[in-house]
């Protein structure tokens, strides 16, 4: 039987971040679920990937439910969240990108007489994912990355004085941006345990009052395009399982097909063209090299 090509499963929201990454697939053909999801399956050129394509919806029950079903559907080698966000931080701009190192769930807590007592869930990204990002930015021309944490919570943010905001400025400080699914999909992904998550967001509002004036202006449109960006040189770095360059263990012919040099018991000397040594207890002598 032939091998199947290694996928990645890439999950989107809003039709505007679909069109931004739907722009760099080939060969595109549509799948659909025998309950109705559907998924549009192509090759993303000069890499080994196939690329399965989902709009979900917006939300992170959402984004948690049809993320298990497709990962146990497509059985994808890594998940991508790809689309557009709000920023946190005075310094992360409109078409910015923000890679999450790891993702917030923003609403777990404990009401109290003393107040809101906060709980909250992280998940961290993909270290292989994570890598293959930084690789991939250093050289996008264009690109304004920023390698930060990202809240998910089920609101969106327009004006940077409400209460919310007060609690992502106390509780959640160091995240960057804000949206509504990723948390959904990295749980999800968490849980299989074999594939790894990461989610790219690019910056299209200030999560400020002028929120909709930022939307009006092609702010979406601008921003998925950079996230798209992002999340196909993250492809064109990231390995599939079980490959390895030169330097790595698996394709090394001195190394064999995946180890060290040699098994732990093994000894061998070279002197004048004669190996002496040991290999797993067995003495050898005059073996002619």
């Amino acid at each position: 039987m032939p091998e199947t090509p290694p996928t990645v499963v890439i999950l989107t929201a809003l039709a505007v971040e679909y069109t931004a990454v739907r722009a760099h697939i080939t060969d595109r053909s549509e799948l659909v679920h025998e309950d109705g999801t559907v998924v549009e399956r192509g090759r993303l050129d000069g890499t080994p990937w196939t690329v399965a394509l989902a709009e979900l919806g917006e939300g992170a029950a959402r984004a948690a439910a049809l993320t298990t079903r497709l990962v146990s559907w497509l059985r994808p080698q890594a998940v991508l969240f790809v689309g557009v966000a709000g920023s946190l931080k005075d310094d992360i701009g409109i078409g910015d990108v923000v890679v999450g190192t790891k993702v917030y769930g923003i609403h777990g807590g404990k009401q109290t007489p003393e107040g809101f007592l906060v709980r909250p869930e992280a998940w961290p990204a993909s270290h292989a994912l994570d890598q293959a990002a930084r690789s991939a930015v250093r050289d996008m021309d264009g690109v304004r990355a920023h390698f930060k944490p990202i809240a998910t919570g089920d609101v969106v943010l327009a004006d940077a004085r409400s209460e919310i905001a007060r609690h992502l400025r106390v509780h959640y400080n160091d995240a960057a941006a804000i949206e509504m699914e990723g948390s959904g999909a990295a749980h999800a992904a968490h849980l299989n345990g074999q594939v790894g998550a990461l989610v790219i967001r690019g910056i299209s509002d200030l999560a400020d009052a002028a929120k909709h004036d930022a939307d009006a202006s092609g702010s979406q449109q601008r921003a998925a395009a950079q996230a798209a960006r992002v999340a196909m040189g993250v492809l064109r770095k990231h390995r599939p399982r079980g490959t390895s360059d030169s330097t790595g263990s698996e394709e090394d012919p001195h190394r064999g097909p995946a180890g060290p040099a040699s098994n732990a018991g093994d000894h061998l000397d070279f002197r004048g063209g004669t190996f002496y040594g040991t290999v797993i207890g067995k003495q050898i002598n005059g073996g002619r090299g």
